[in-house]
């Protein structure tokens, strides 16, 4: 464990701010309580000058001449930390939701091949219904994107193993370098560890925050397509840290008993969000026209996706001809010619194959993503009910 090699002395807190003058000042104080040596990395902040804020202590303090975006921030911090002989960066939000108390946890739990990420506590006053969602929306991708289940992948109150992140290819510089370097370390084998922290949002109308909602969620957007065109490709991620083998290979023994087998398969991300999404691609994929190879490409997408296996390959029977691939071919032609198919014979199938198929790929372009998402909203609602059923006490 790193606990037990680490001086204290080789831990720094972070502490990016960018116009937080009224918190930033008690927070990193109250963080050199516990750590040795404290960074506060000003993101170009224009409501005060934060150099002036810590004369007198012994808190380092880098400033950026603009705002650059926190993912910026954080890694002018890695290079700092990293120049010092430092071998753990723990950080934490300037703007006062977190405990600097908290950081004992963190020192507790520390490991060389763990990141550590404060799990807060939703269930104090004043956390934003935006807040509640957004940990939630991250949460499920990230679970898509690595397999792993994570509590809370939007903290900012985090530990990370210096060596191991210098070495991370990250591409995002604002809110989303906190996503995409938890996604980038799972595929580099590191652990992705939950530790339970309080949590203080002030009251609607006094919290200050500078996450543009548009902005901000159009990169969160754009991360997430970069890493799921990443995951698709049927290439290996490069390992910082080699991973079990057990973890990685198929149990050969579920083969041996297959009832144990299928019940693996049936769990497999057998949430409601889960299941909804891998019924839209495989919907999505059995619209297309991939002739004689559907299941083969559901079921490989599926696979690198982390998604129900058994869910996809059910459901996309849903799409078996005539009516799917008619209705993409008509509607391609509607598209091409402005007019319907009204003549549905063995002459318009089979001896116009060609425009056929040129049809059905137009139309199958408008009907997939139509259809995957009706049919993953009825997935999820009743996999929803069926859930709560379930449940003991309805709870």
């Amino acid at each position: 464990m790193l606990k037990n090699k680490l001086f204290l002395d080789a831990i720094w807190g972070v502490v990016p701010v960018y116009n937080n003058a009224a918190t930033v000042c008690e927070v990193a104080l109250d963080c050199r309580k516990y750590l040795s040596h404290i960074l506060v990395v000003d993101d170009g902040s224009t409501d005060t000058n934060v150099e002036d804020l810590f004369v007198g202590t012994d808190i380092v303090v880098i400033k950026h001449a603009v705002n650059r975006g926190k993912g910026v921030a954080l890694m002018t911090a890695l290079d700092h930390i990293s120049s010092q002989g430092g071998t753990v960066m723990l950080t934490i939000d300037a703007d006062g939701q977190h405990y600097p108390d908290d950081i004992p946890f963190f020192l507790e739990n520390l490991d060389e091949t763990s990141i550590l990420v404060g799990c807060r506590d939703f269930t104090v006053a004043d956390v934003p219904d935006s807040s509640k969602f957004g940990r939630k929306f991250s949460n499920f991708w990230f679970r898509i994107e690595t397999g792993l289940a994570a509590s809370d992948t939007q903290s900012g109150f985090r530990a990370y193993p210096v060596k191991y992140l210098q070495q991370l290819a990250l591409s995002a510089r604002s809110y989303d370098w906190e996503v995409e370097v938890l996604v980038r370390s799972a595929w580099a084998g590191l652990l992705v560890t939950s530790i339970p922290i309080r949590v203080f949002y002030a009251p609607k109308g006094k919290r200050i925050s500078h996450f543009r909602p548009f902005l901000d969620n159009f990169r969160l957007a754009l991360l997430h397509c970069r890493l799921i065109g990443r995951v698709l490709l049927p290439m290996p991620h490069k390992q910082l840290i080699p991973r079990d083998k057990e973890a990685t290979q198929i149990n050969i023994q579920l083969f041996k008993d297959p009832r144990s087998f299928f019940q693996g398969l049936l769990a497999e991300h057998a949430t409601p969000a889960g299941l909804a999404a891998a019924a839209f691609v495989s919907i999505f994929l059995a619209v297309l026209p991939l002739l004689s190879v559907h299941m083969l490409v559901i079921l490989y997408v599926v696979s690198r996706l982390h998604l129900n296996k058994v869910m996809a390959l059910a459901i996309q029977n849903i799409c078996m001809p005539p009516f799917v691939p008619v209705l993409c071919a008509e509607v391609g032609h509607y598209v091409l010619y402005r007019t319907w198919i009204t003549e549905v014979s063995l002459n318009v199938i089979l001896w116009q194959l060609k425009d056929r198929i040129w049809e059905w790929l137009i139309g199958s372009l408008i009907v997939a993503p139509l259809l995957a998402a009706i049919v993953a909203v009825v997935v999820y609602f009743v996999s929803s009910r069926i859930h709560k059923e379930r449940l003991p006490n309805g709870i």
